[in-house]
């Protein structure tokens, strides 16, 4: 069987070339001159995390960074990238409080815990479906959504320094933007 199958993929090219596993640098590649199944000549994904500036792609084939400043370049690129990721997912909050309509109050008696009975009122919103806000704001999220994928798949380079230009990213956009949050203050709390 596997002498009749090997016989139909030099005859009649229909079966992809067997893939090796490289057990010293953790990837899986196909034969070399392989018809590009590996994307570049030579150039592997890494499955472990590294700390390296040459050949590291960065989410486009063309898009390869080969020296020290190509890769602080990138870091500041993608730094930015996640800060105003954090960024654009507090301000979506921000306008969708700010466009919300139909607000509803409901107030519903809770017991004490002294046997008083305090009152818990809970906040209903709506927005309309076919209105402008909303259209804006499922623009907001497609460029939320893709912009996630792309700091995902950076992160999936397993290169030490894109990683932590992720994080620090995501951590300073949230410093920089999440104060204006809402904080929602439970005004029936009265441990202390």
């Amino acid at each position: 069987m596997c002498r009749k199958m090997a016989h139909l993929h030099h005859d009649h090219g229909t079966m992809p070339p067997p893939m090796v596993t490289d057990p010293h640098a953790g990837h899986t590649t196909g034969h070399e001159g392989s018809g590009g199944h590996e994307g570049h000549e030579g150039m592997m994904m890494k499955m472990t995390f590294y700390f390296g500036c040459k050949n590291v792609e960065l989410l486009f084939a063309g898009l390869v960074i080969n020296t020290p400043g190509e890769m602080v370049g990138a870091c500041i690129g993608v730094f930015l990238l996640a800060a105003f990721y954090e960024g654009l997912k507090i301000g979506r909050e921000v306008l969708l409080r700010r466009n919300q309509v139909n607000v509803r109050y409901n107030s519903m008696p809770v017991p004490g815990a002294d046997g008083t009975v305090l009152m818990e009122t809970h906040k209903t919103v709506g927005q309309r479906m076919l209105s402008l806000p909303h259209l804006f704001q499922t623009i907001l999220h497609v460029i939320q959504v893709v912009v996630s994928y792309f700091l995902m798949l950076v992160f999936m380079t397993y290169n030490g320094y894109l990683c932590i230009a992720v994080a620090a990213g995501a951590g300073v956009g949230y410093f920089l933007f999440s104060w204006r949050k809402a904080v929602v203050v439970d005004i029936t709390e009265h441990c202390h």
